[in-house]
């Protein structure tokens, strides 16, 4: 019985995503400010209302003029948005 309860968590974690893993693995020296993105964002045309840390990314929250607004994970070396959901 222990046996098969073992084996059934195995198999359920290595089914599950990994969901607390970081999505960005870069090193502190190599990382931009989050002034930096949010510099990139203004020049865009974005509203930067917050800048968080998220999976060893950055997590931005701006909004446009014309009410469109983004939640979006950036790599903190790149500043590239990142095609992954924010929390």
């Amino acid at each position: 019985m222990k046996k098969m309860l073992t084996l059934a968590l195995l198999a359920a974690t290595l089914t599950m995503p990994a969901v607390a893993a970081d999505v960005c693995n870069v090193p502190v020296d190599k990382a931009q400010s989050k002034d930096a993105l949010k510099a990139q964002l203004e020049k865009d045309g974005w509203t930067v209302k917050q800048i968080k840390d998220d999976k060893g990314c950055y997590e931005a929250y701006a909004s446009k003029a014309d009410g469109t607004r983004m939640e979006n994970l950036f790599d903190p070396e790149t500043l590239k948005m990142l095609d992954v959901e924010a929390d």
